[in-house]
């Protein structure tokens, strides 16, 4: 069974966006190169992800945000190798509100139907593994349905004070620390597993 890890940033009180459209919620991060390498080491793992798992809002951000960097000359090479790494991925909308023809980044698939039903069948089929960055609705029900396995969070030194949770409404379930990881920005990289007896009560 493919396995779904999710890679956010979190703030100190438990925020993973603010409500900043602007910024896509992002106005609080301390970028850190060396945590973004770290980040990335870890979610390739023994499975690399081959799939990304996105809602409408958080599709729409990504693709404004990495898309350019294909096309640009003069983009940094990891910049651009993260977008190209992105842009080969298999990313699944999950949105009852998009259209189709909003839908512009290659290998991407839109779902207006049932989340947990078409989550389920994905793990199932043949792959590497599954990512889910920001689209925290999608998180909250997948994380109510012990569906996510691991939780890789990138701790900020900050407290945003309003925002959007990452675990609004979820039920309590445990976890496991596989790893802690701190760095000289303040960040701390927590990896943790889905505890065996922490599933869904």
């Amino acid at each position: 069974m493919r396995k779904i890890v999710v890679l956010n940033r979190i703030s100190i009180d438990g925020f993973f966006a603010t409500n900043n459209a602007r910024t896509w919620g992002m106005d609080w991060f301390i970028q850190d190169p060396e945590v973004d390498k770290a980040a990335h080491e870890l979610g390739a793992g023994d499975k690399p992800p081959d799939t990304l798992i996105l809602g409408g809002i958080t599709y729409r951000g990504f693709e404004r945000s990495w898309t350019p960097w294909l096309k640009n000359p003069n983009a940094p090479s990891v910049m651009k190798g993260v977008a190209e790494e992105l842009t080969k991925m298999t990313k699944v909308v999950f949105s009852k509100t998009m259209k189709k023809d909003e839908i512009t980044w290659e290998n991407t698939q839109l779902h207006a139907g049932d989340l947990i039903e078409a989550v389920n069948d994905l793990k199932q089929k043949k792959g590497g593994g599954i990512m889910i960055m920001g689209s925290g609705i999608i998180i909250q029900q997948l994380a109510n349905e012990g569906l996510i396995d691991e939780y890789a969070l990138i701790l900020t030194p900050v407290i945003a004070g309003e925002g959007k949770l990452l675990f609004k409404d979820v039920k309590q379930f445990g976890l496991k620390l596989l790893s802690a990881k701190s760095f000289n920005s303040g960040n701390i990289l927590l990896h943790y597993v889905l505890d065996s007896g922490g599933k869904k009560k």
